[in-house]
């Protein structure tokens, strides 16, 4: 069901993602254009993302779901220290870069998401606790910002608390930074 991406699912993966985020607040706000904004959150988001040398992606089916992830080390930040390309990607990355763990290796889920014809049939937790179970073996936490109130009940579901106040963006809407530490497991994942 879910598999861990290749090269050769990125234009699916990219394609799952934009689909996904298309309304997300967070994504209208970085993207006001609706007639580029596709464009712009696979050019300017999601490649750079799945070239990060950190990164990890997973993908159900070719159209259901998709999630980047970034095992980070201590002090490691997360999107390099690269200008960001638009003043808004650059407001967030700094925004968020004083809510990552800087004292411990990590897990960091930028983005996760589900295509519209899948949603509410439990693909987004199993993506999640696939993630999880992999994170808890390696003894590793995991850090994510939620962008909506019902990404963050999710996430609340599985574990995680919130980390801090929202952060608040200038006209834009608030994200929610959250922590999950590992859980011990027994036995080996994957």
């Amino acid at each position: 069901m879910i598999h861990r991406a290749t090269s050769a699912d990125h234009e699916a993966l990219i394609a799952v993602l934009t689909e996904a985020f298309t309304d997300d607040p967070i994504v209208a706000w970085l993207f006001p254009d609706p007639a580029s904004r596709a464009e712009l959150q696979a050019t300017l988001y999601y490649r750079p993302l799945l070239t990060h040398p950190a990164a990890e992606a997973d993908l159900i089916a070719p159209d259901a779901g998709a999630a980047i992830w970034l095992r980070l080390a201590s002090g490691q930040p997360p999107y390099g220290d690269q200008p960001a390309p638009t003043p808004r990607l650059q407001e967030l990355g700094e925004a968020l870069a004083q809510r990552h763990p800087h004292d411990q290796p990590y897990l960091y889920l930028p983005c996760m998401g589900v295509a519209a014809a899948h949603r509410s049939t439990g693909l987004g937790s199993a993506m999640l606790r696939h993630r999880l179970q992999y994170g808890d073996s390696l003894g590793l936490g995991t850090y994510l910002e939620a962008s909506s109130p019902r990404s963050r009940a999710l996430y609340l579901r599985h574990g995680f608390q919130d980390r801090g106040a929202p952060v608040q963006l200038a006209g834009g809407p608030p994200l929610w930074p959250m922590w999950r530490p590992s859980t011990p497991t027994t036995g080996d994942h994957q």
